[in-house]
């Protein structure tokens, strides 16, 4: 799976998996978020972590050798225990 950097407010770096259905965000906390897209667009947070225990960049590298689950909650399987 790769990701596509978008932008959103209040967050350092916010990228998009390629069905745009599902997120990671760097809060300006330092707070790392996965999100999915809702069906009004809207963002919801499916889990939000310290980015010192699991950074941003060590999960994208840990989901980049899975293909991207068609439901957005598959991806919580993926994600490294923190």
């Amino acid at each position: 799976m790769h990701f596509v950097t978008s932008k959103r407010a209040g967050f350092v770096l916010f990228c998009m998996t390629p069905s745009g259905r599902a997120a990671i965000g760097l809060g300006e906390d330092r707070r790392v978020h996965l999100f999915e897209r809702r069906a009004d667009g809207a963002w919801n947070t499916l889990r939000e972590w310290d980015g010192d225990t699991l950074s941003h960049t060590d999960l994208m590298l840990a989901l980049g050798e899975h293909d991207e689950p068609d439901a957005p909650e598959r991806l919580l399987e993926l994600v490294p225990r923190v």
